[in-house]
């Protein structure tokens, strides 16, 4: 199944937000959020139950009730369960991704790729969902640096485990499509060269975006193209510090990156260019991205997303950030 034939859109919803990623969003807020964007077109919305402990899906399946099954698309992830059992989401080793969710639930997370552990994260994620289905399910960091020298052996679960089941999910028409959600692109399981199965996509999260993209660029991209595998890209604003945030791949923005934002920033006031519409367009003029998922943490947020994507950047803009070798030779640009 190819990604680009079924989502609505180039541009959906990142929930992540949802799950109290850095701050406590009210409750009524992020209902609100969500209707804003359905309210302005968007059918493509993606969750997972590690933002906040299951708080994402919670609140995503509760503003998604009121409309019609049928006229959106769902992506979720596997690979974590939530546990009745409590803790303190400050004490969770989740390496680059630690206190994200501190204001989330704090219901216990089990790293989990086997099959009967897919199985039943999909089963407790239809239940937060509200919903009856989940159209794209997502592997979720399957490699990630948190688990240390036994990275490989987690991988290896999930190629064992969560990747046959959604094979298999997939080719009964459970699902309709599956792929890895990830936040590296390091180590080589990782990239395109898989033995079957093989994932119809990847969700590629901050490590793609007009701040970040010469590592994807290296290998990922071309092999994505080569094997008609589509990336769907996350967190096209590094974690926010593109949009005027703090942080950038989820942790305090360094002095050095900041001044790198700072040169982009500068330059796009020379040309009278939103960075917001530089990141969002620079993403999507790889060929093989389908769609971004900027996340929306407050009503605005996606209205500002959707004008992004319509408004008209220079070539000057792009040359310039080429000459100040702020993007790659080699990266697709949006020249139109």
């Amino acid at each position: 199944m190819s990604i680009k034939n079924l989502l609505p859109a180039n541009i959906g919803f990142g929930g992540a937000p949802l799950g109290n990623m850095f701050r406590a969003i009210p409750q009524e807020e992020a209902l609100a959020t969500v209707k804003e964007a359905w309210d302005l077109g968007v059918r493509y919305f993606d969750t997972a139950p590690l933002y906040g402990s299951g708080l994402s899906e919670i609140r995503m399946g509760e503003a998604l009730s009121q409309y019609p099954r049928d006229e959106y698309v769902l992506s979720t992830k596997v690979g974590r369960i939530m546990l009745d059992e409590m803790e303190d989401p400050a004490n969770r080793d989740f390496g680059e991704k630690g206190g994200l969710f501190e204001h989330g639930l704090k219901n216990k997370i089990l790293n989990d790729y086997s099959a009967d552990a897919t199985m039943r994260s999909i089963e407790d994620s239809l239940k937060r969902l509200k919903t009856d289905r989940i159209d794209i399910v997502w592997i979720h960091d399957p490699a990630q640096d948190f688990y240390g020298d036994n990275w490989l052996e987690q991988f290896n679960i999930a190629r064992t485990g969560a990747f046959r089941t959604l094979s298999r999910l997939r080719d009964e028409g459970v699902i309709k499509a599956w792929g890895l959600g990830v936040n590296r692109v390091e180590p080589p399981e990782l990239t395109l060269a898989l033995d079957e199965p093989q994932p119809d996509a990847f969700l590629l999260a901050g490590r793609y975006s007009l701040l970040d993209h010469s590592r994807a660029l290296q290998r990922l991209m071309p092999e994505a193209l080569e094997q008609n595998v589509d990336i769907v890209v996350g967190g096209p604003y590094s974690s926010g510090v593109m949009a005027g945030g703090d942080y950038f791949e989820y942790q305090k923005a360094s002095p050095e990156m900041r001044q790198k934002v700072a040169k982009i920033q500068s330059i796009a006031a020379q040309f009278n260019v939103n960075v917001k519409a530089a990141a969002l367009q620079f993403a999507l003029a790889n060929p093989a991205v389908a769609a971004v998922i900027p996340g929306s943490s407050r009503p605005g947020r996606m209205a500002e997303d959707l004008a992004a994507l319509k408004a008209t950047i220079p070539a000057a803009f792009w040359e310039e950030m080429r000459r100040q070798n702020l993007v790659a030779e080699n990266a697709p640009l949006p020249i139109r």
